[in-house]
C-alpha cells in the first residue's frame, strides 16, 4: 500500500509539467497575443513589451523560464513577492509553485487570483456533489431494489431528462420560475444562503441523473453476485444483506465517477458561473484563455491537472475499504 501510494504521489509532478507543457504549446501555436487590440500598436511599443515580457527571447528560452518559474527558482533577498512558497537560505530565497503575475490583471499574482476565486467555486461545487450524491443515490438504490416497478421507470425517466437537460436551459428556467416569477429565491450574485439554491440545483441536476443510473447498474450486478447469494443462503435478511454487502460492491462505479466529477465541480462550472454572475474559478479560466493571459491560463491548468490526480488517488485507495479482493502491490 505504501509504495503503491509513493509511486502514485511521485508520477504526480512529470504527469502535472506534461499538462503545463501541452498548454504551453497550445497557447502559443494559437493566433494572436495578450496586448493584441482593435488599433494595431507601434513596432516600437510593440518591441517594448516583447522585451519586458520576455517574449523576444527564442521559444525554447522562454519555456524553460515558464519551467523554472512553476518549479522552483532562487530569487534574490532584495526582490519582494506575495505569492508562492518562500525559504530563507542564505542571502536568498527559494520560490516554488509561482507563475508569476498576471498579465491582464496588473499589479496580481496567479496564485492570489486562484486562492481569491476558488473558495466561490468550491462552496458551490461541494454543495452540488452532497446534493448529487444524496438524491441520486436513493434514486438508484430503490430503483434497483424494486427493478421493473413505476418507481424503476420513473427514476430512470427523470434520470435521463436530467442528462438531456443541459445547465445552461435548466439554469434560467428556474431563475425564470422561482425567483423572477415566485420571488422565492434571488436571482443572482453571490450572497446569502439563499443565493446558493439555484446554482446547487442547477448544478447538481446532470451529476444526480449520472449517480442515480450508476448506482442502479452497480446495485442490480452485485446483487446477482454469489456472495449475495451465499449471504441470504445463511438466513441474513434483506437489510443485512444489503447494508453490510451489498451497498459497498454497488457504489463503487459512483465512486470512480467521484474523482473526475468532484475535480470538475471544485474548479468551477463556466455556464453555472455566467448564469448566476458566481465569481468562480471556471469564469476566471474563460476569461484567462480569452485574453490570451498566458501565466493564469497555465496556473489554472496545473492546478486543476494536480486536483484531478489527487481526487483520482483518493478513489483509487477507497476501493480496497470497498472491495476486500483489491489489492495494491
Amino acid at each position: 500500500m505504501l509504495s503503491f501510494l509513493l509511486r502514485r504521489l511521485l508520477l504526480i509532478v512529470p504527469m502535472a509539467l506534461l499538462v503545463v507543457t501541452l498548454t504551453w504549446g497550445l497557447i502559443r501555436i494559437a493566433p494572436g497575443t495578450f496586448y493584441d487590440s482593435e488599433k494595431k500598436l507601434p513596432p516600437a511599443v510593440e518591441a517594448n513589451i516583447k522585451k519586458k515580457y520576455g517574449l523576444d527571447k527564442p521559444w525554447y528560452y522562454q519555456y524553460f523560464i515558464m519551467l523554472g518559474n512553476v518549479t522552483c527558482r532562487t530569487m534574490a533577498e532584495d526582490e519582494t513577492t506575495l505569492n508562492g512558497i518562500q525559504f530563507n537560505v542564505g542571502s536568498a530565497r527559494v520560490k516554488c509553485f509561482d507563475f508569476g503575475d498576471s498579465l491582464k490583471y496588473e499589479g496580481q499574482s496567479v496564485n492570489e487570483i486562484i486562492r481569491r476565486h476558488l473558495p466561490y467555486s468550491a462552496t458551490i461545487g461541494i454543495i452540488a456533489y452532497i446534493l448529487a450524491l444524496i438524491v441520486g443515490g436513493s434514486a438508484g438504490l430503490f430503483a434497483a431494489l424494486r427493478q421493473n416497478s413505476i418507481y424503476d421507470y420513473g427514476s430512470m425517466a427523470l434520470a435521463m431528462l436530467g442528462l438531456s437537460v443541459p445547465n445552461f436551459v435548466l439554469g434560467p428556467i428556474l431563475v425564470l420560475i422561482f425567483a423572477l416569477g415566485l420571488y422565492m429565491v434571488p436571482a443572482a450574485r453571490w450572497g446569502g444562503i439563499l443565493n446558493l439554491i439555484l446554482p446547487v440545483i442547477t448544478l447538481s441536476a446532470i451529476y444526480a441523473a449520472y449517480i442515480a443510473r450508476l448506482t442502479r447498474a452497480g446495485m442490480l450486478e452485485v446483487m446477482r453476485s454469489d456472495y449475495i447469494r451465499t449471504a441470504r443462503a445463511k438466513g441474513l435478511n434483506e437489510t443485512s444483506v444489503l447494508l453490510k454487502h451489498a451497498i459497498r460492491g454497488g457504489i463503487i462505479p459512483v465512486v470512480s465517477f467521484t474523482g473526475p466529477a468532484l475535480a470538475a465541480l471544485l474548479a468551477g462550472t463556466v455556464v453555472v458561473e455566467r448564469i448566476f454572475s458566481i465569481p468562480g474559478l471556471g469564469n476566471i479560466f474563460i476569461q484567462s484563455v480569452l485574453n490570451r493571459d498566458e501565466p493564469l491560463t497555465l496556473g489554472i491548468v496545473a492546478f486543476l491537472s494536480v486536483l484531478v490526480m489527487l481526487l483520482n488517488l483518493i478513489v483509487d485507495i477507497s476501493y480496497g475499504f470497498l472491495d476486500p479482493r483489491i489489492r495494491y502491490e
